[in-house]
């Protein structure tokens, strides 16, 4: 079964190549991903790679956390599932609700 991996801190000039090339030391990559701005096609500075087995992405994990690529420092670990969740709402300090609200004049009561 296959393991999604995130990788989070990656220098902006890294390509998918690159980032497959980092992790296939540790068994075989079937995807490698770097999530780049639609607009401006920029790299996010972070990504994704999948990897055939579990136990070649936890040893890449183990190994590839915490190290320097290029100047930084990348984060790796066990990609989440995406969740759906958006914000809004607008209870409390939630940060939800907004819109137009009328304004009051009491200068003319």
């Amino acid at each position: 079964m296959s393991k999604k991996i995130f990788v989070g801190s990656l220098p902006f000039e890294m390509s998918d190549l690159d980032l497959e090339d980092l992790f296939k030391q540790y068994g075989e990559v079937t995807s490698a991903k770097v999530v780049v701005d639609r607009d401006s096609g920029r790299s996010r500075g972070f990504g994704f790679v999948e990897m055939s087995s579990e136990g070649s992405a936890e040893s890449a994990i183990e190994a590839l956390n915490g190290t320097e690529v290029k100047g930084r420092t990348i984060n790796v670990s066990i990609a989440r599932e995406k969740t759906d969740s958006r914000g809004g709402g607008g209870f409390r300090n939630s940060g939800g609700g907004g819109g137009y609200q009328k304004r009051r004049n009491y200068n003319n009561y």
